[in-house]
């Protein structure tokens, strides 16, 4: 954050902090035209440990310790020349009640994934900004089109309405890119609201409207890189913060080879180091300094903010062992904190491998600590089995059940989030051609399988989007987010009736998902596809859940001995849906590309 107060100091970050961290040490980034050349002292109890000067004069680190200290601001006296120049005073919040102890998002839970700028307009005053460089114009597609905080907090009815019960939006820091900055990935301050989405105060009163609707909300946040207009680019402290190179190089994208053992070391350096794009410098996390600054970032938002959880984007493309101390930090600070990485890898060794306390990372002696990860591997099955008609020995709903047999290379299951689709991907709708039936299916594994299940906004009324037309396409306006807008989504009295049908299914669907603790947390048992039909269990000691997938396009009839070991001495099963029960001693009969989901009474 900028302070204008004086010429000497143009920035401060953490802009003030908090008393009763479970880390103590606070390194402070003091900023300002050759600042390094003063002497720092402090008066207070807050003791200062260490001065880093660097090789850029206009940076001073100064770490101090809040061990002891009872007083709510501390006065940093700067010196030249044996002069008094200037004293800073620096703030230091309580924290709230149990604050280290805030519960986060689980199995519990179903996560609702939009993109800001797309969802809705809730202040037109804020479209644009003096101080960034995109304006609004919503008739460029990849454009900013002037959704913002106001717009989701607007909103957060609508999303309850879902049976959502967490929000993941992508990043709403500052990204102050000349174009495509509306995916915000690009961050120029981290520190900063971007000013086009509203402020500071603004994501707080956000955070602070979901809770009381009982919603939660996942920041989501990057440790791989910034953006070209970060200001620290631009003026580093030091010349390795960002990854440089003599010419332009990108990450190859080659995943693997951070945890490959017969990696070369330039294919391994170039993954890691290298751009994601010419517009996304690389930040070298390998810097104690760089670490530092993200780790205090991370938890001032949580503190600040009050958050619920993160979801990080591009985790394995950061060095493995310094993003775990970053992890590691974090939970440290917040035991139950929840952070979920984006892992794109579609192999399940490789994804159990970044899971905390993986048995296959163990062989390496190393350890995530990242509690969760985003399941690629089945988002991909997803996205095509229910065009499958056939089940092969590897094709149709065969591919699910093949992969969740693989789970026990995952030290835990109920922590994965499971998905469909999202900003990034192709979306399901489009994939199926609009088939309702198929999004039925695709809605009711991501109900009932073992995971956290993710929403990818505007599926649930039927948007859709052809990823290759760009990927503005799969990230289109939710329709009534704009005072304009000719047809009003969010209000139930002006859907279409394809939309009525999309939404009235998911919302009854996962409305039901909040009430059944055997699908939360429960275990999975799970029978050979027969016929491109897929039955599996979830249970606990007093709740079994029935599912029935029939991926077949025809009508199907089969009998229910065969499920005898889960079935026990239940005798009915009351679907969830439609509320029909079904006598479990007579053979079921399921409409082709259908599911049925039974509680067994």
């Amino acid at each position: 954050m900028k302070n204008e107060s004086n010429t000497l100091i143009q920035r401060i970050e953490p802009p003030f902090w908090f008393l009763g961290m479970h880390n103590p040490e606070l390194q402070i980034l003091f900023y300002g035209k050759n600042i390094s050349q003063c002497k720092v002292t402090s008066e207070n109890s807050c003791a200062i440990t260490n001065i880093t000067r660097t090789e850029n004069p206009n940076f001073l680190f100064i770490t101090i310790d809040t061990r002891n200290s009872t007083e709510n601001e501390i006065e940093f006296i700067f010196e030249l020349n044996n002069k008094k120049r200037h004293i800073q005073k620096y703030e230091l919040r309580k924290r709230r009640k149990d604050s280290a102890l805030r519960q986060s998002f689980d199995a519990s839970d179903c996560v609702y994934l939009l993109m800001p700028d797309r969802f809705a307009n809730g202040n037109p005053n804020n479209q644009n900004d003096k101080t960034t460089a995109e304006k609004y114009n919503r008739d460029l597609p990849q454009g900013r089109h002037g959704g913002d905080i106001e717009g989701i907090i607007k909103h957060l009815d609508y999303i309850k309405s879902l049976g959502a019960t967490a929000i993941w939006s992508t990043p709403l820091c500052e990204d102050n890119d000349a174009q495509y900055s509306y995916h915000g990935y690009a961050q120029s301050d981290v520190y900063k609201i971007d000013p086009r989405y509203g402020t500071n105060e603004d994501y707080v009163r956000l955070v602070e409207k979901a809770h009381e609707q009982g919603l939660k909300i996942i920041m989501d946040y990057v440790t791989n890189h910034w953006g070209i207009e970060h200001w620290i680019f631009k003026d580093s402290p030091t010349n390795d913060w960002i990854h440089r190179f003599e010419t332009y190089t990108e990450t190859n994208h080659k995943r693997t080879t951070a945890i490959d053992i017969n990696a070369s070391k330039i294919d391994r350096m170039i993954c890691l180091n290298g751009w994601f794009v010419p517009t996304m410098p690389d930040v070298n996390i390998s810097n104690p300094l760089v670490l530092n600054y993200l780790k205090q970032n991370a938890i001032w938002w949580i503190e600040y903010a009050n958050l619920d959880g993160f979801r990080v984007d591009t985790y394995n493309y950061s060095e493995p062992k310094e993003v775990a101390k970053w992890t590691k930090a974090i939970t440290d600070e917040y035991p139950n904190f929840n952070l979920v990485g984006e892992i794109t890898m579609r192999n399940q060794s490789l994804l159990s491998y970044w899971q905390k306390d993986s048995p296959i990372a163990k062989i390496q002696n190393f350890n995530s600590y990242l509690p969760s990860v985003m399941d690629f591997a089945l988002s991909d099955a997803l996205q095509t089995v229910f065009n499958e008609d056939d089940d092969t020995w590897d094709q149709g709903i065969t591919k699910i059940y093949d992969l969740l047999a693989k789970d026990f290379m995952f030290p835990n299951t109920n922590n994965l989030l499971i998905f469909g689709e999202n900003h990034d991907s192709r979306r399901l709708n489009h994939n199926y051609n609009n088939d309702i039936r198929k999004y039925k299916l695709v809605m009711c594994m991501l109900a009932t399988l073992r995971g956290i299940p993710q929403l990818y906004y505007g599926s649930e009324i039927g948007m859709t989007g052809d990823q290759s037309l760009g990927d503005a396409d799969i990230r289109r306006d939710f329709p009534g987010g704009w005072a304009n807008d000719k047809n009003n989504a969010f209000n139930p009295e002006s859907r279409s009736e394809c939309q009525k049908a999309y939404f009235d299914f998911t919302s009854k669907l996962f409305q039901w998902r909040k009430t059944n603790d055997a699908i939360h947390f429960g275990k999975t048992t799970h029978y050979i596809p027969q016929n491109n039909v897929y039955v599996y269990f979830r249970y606990n000691s007093h709740k079994c859940v029935m599912v029935i997938i029939n991926n077949h396009p025809e009508k199907q009839e089969f009998g229910t001995a065969r499920f005898k070991e889960n079935i026990e001495n239940y005798t009915k099963g009351k679907e969830i849906i439609t509320q029909i029960t079904y006598d479990l001693r007579q053979p079921i009969t399921i409409e082709g590309k259908s599911a049925l989901i039974l509680e067994l009474e």
